[in-house]
């Protein structure tokens, strides 16, 4: 293969080359990117010790809660866990500057975005990180049905989507205490995270899939393991259900797994999948037969999504265009701090901080996508004159910053250097300083795609 694809492979299926990474895949793009998601690179980063648990984080708010008249208590919890946010954030973003199995870290941040729980409300500022470590990144070449019931039972989850305020109708605690459904993880489990909008659900399949689901939900503050999955059968809907044609007979807790287990196998979920990884990693507009083939490898190794990034990898349509995605704003500076060879000193709040400063002032905080859709993934969602210009300013800061430690032509054949216009090579080449010809590699049309 050529540096061309060497190119595609660090920045399409990378984060962007650090010093020599891109000589490092030019003899093998595609075995490097495989040797990425083998059993070897999958020990959790270093930077995420000590971090606090997602059900020990949701059991502190939700004492806190039950503790709501001390304004002491409100205060502390507060601060707490915006101080766990951006060591999560820290973490994750350093991770993601300087590891050596980008790919690895993009499926994370990509199966991440498949399954969105945002701080956009403020209960998840204490669990967003803790869910993409404890439900995603274990999971990201295992099966979907294991991620996907990872997911489900997750706190932050069931919170995000309220699955805690859905009570049977026909329950125990539902009619003591006349309430009723929630549909909110239904619908979004059918929307968004398997079938598709145009699966082939109606309605009433997200209302008998709501049913279905009552139950999950975390234990209360009174209990010494507050914060944990816990199903409850007083609030669990009795009597069968009907999803999709299929029956439901009561099983408690277990109706859901079965669900999840069947949704897995359903053609309209391969079909979803692969369209969401071709359009992610591939084209805005995701090529058919694409599409057609990741599918069926979904279907033909019961969700094994190991194999499925395997055949991303062999597909020809992936390594035709260098230049066909934008990256976003979290990518993009992530890739500019790996080029740059920065690398975040653990503890340093000031790394941590400068990181998320950056990404958030681009229009992409961490953990802060706007709904349970996640963040887009089209050129049009990110690309705007505003935005241009923001990263400009952005890289060209970072280039005075890092000038004096960085030959600019270096920078430019390690990064752009196989799939640069003329123009931009010229324009590098004539920049009447270190920092200004840094930054033109940083702020260019080919910088700024994968």
């Amino acid at each position: 293969m050529s540096t061309r694809d060497a190119f595609i492979a660090v920045n399409r299926f990378g984060l962007g080359p650090r010093p020599g990474e891109l000589d490092r895949a030019a003899a093998d793009p595609k075995g490097w990117l495989k040797r990425q998601i083998g059993p070897a690179a999958a020990a959790p980063p270093a930077e995420f010790a000590g971090l606090p648990g997602g059900a020990e984080r949701m059991g502190d708010l939700l004492r806190a809660r039950r503790d709501r008249g001390d304004p002491g208590v409100q205060k502390l919890i507060r601060q707490s866990f915006r101080e766990t946010y951006m060591k999560e954030a820290s973490a994750r973003l350093s991770v993601q500057v300087t590891s050596a199995a980008p790919f690895r870290e993009r499926l994370v941040a990509f199966w991440s975005n498949h399954f969105t729980v945002s701080v956009q409300r403020p209960p998840l500022f204490g669990t967003a990180g803790a869910f993409e470590r404890e439900a995603i990144r274990p999971y990201v070449t295992g099966r979907f049905s294991d991620m996907l019931l990872a997911v489900a039972r997750h706190p932050a989850m069931l919170v995000y989507l309220d699955n805690g305020q859905s009570f049977g109708p026909d329950s125990l605690a539902g009619m003591r205490q006349h309430r009723g459904l929630n549909e909110n993880l239904a619908r979004e489990m059918l929307e968004l995270h398997t079938l598709g909008v145009d699966g082939g659900y109606t309605q009433a399949d997200v209302r008998e899939f709501a049913k279905i689901l009552t139950g999950w939900t975390v234990t209360p503050p009174r209990f010494p393991d507050a914060g944990q999955f816990q199903f409850f059968p007083q609030i669990h809907e009795p009597g069968p259900k009907t999803l999709l044609g299929a029956v439901y007979r009561e099983g408690g807790a277990m109706e859901a797994e079965t669900a999840f287990q069947a949704l897995t196998r359903h053609p309209a979920t391969a079909r979803h999948i692969a369209t969401m990884l071709a359009r992610h990693f591939i084209a805005d507009t995701p090529p058919q037969a694409t599409v057609e083939r990741l599918a069926h490898v979904f279907r033909d190794t019961d969700g094994n999504l190991g194999a499925v990034s395997h055949a991303l990898l062999e597909q020809p349509e992936a390594w035709e265009n260098p230049l066909a995605k934008v990256k976003t704003p979290n990518e993009f500076v992530v890739a500019a701090l790996r080029a740059t060879d920065f690398t975040p000193q653990a503890g340093d709040e000031g790394h941590g901080k400068m990181m998320i400063n950056a990404v958030r002032g681009l229009g992409q905080a961490p953990f802060n996508a706007p709904s349970p859709a996640g963040w887009p993934d089209t050129a049009a969602d990110w690309i705007s004159p505003e935005s241009v210009l923001r990263r400009a300013d952005w890289a060209m800061a970072l280039a005075a910053r890092m000038a004096p430690d960085h030959d600019p032509e270096r920078l430019f054949a390690a990064t752009i250097g196989p799939v640069a216009a003329q123009g931009t090579a010229k324009a590098v080449a004539r920049a009447p300083s270190r920092a200004d010809a840094m930054g033109l590699v940083l702020a260019s049309a080919e910088f700024q795609r994968r």
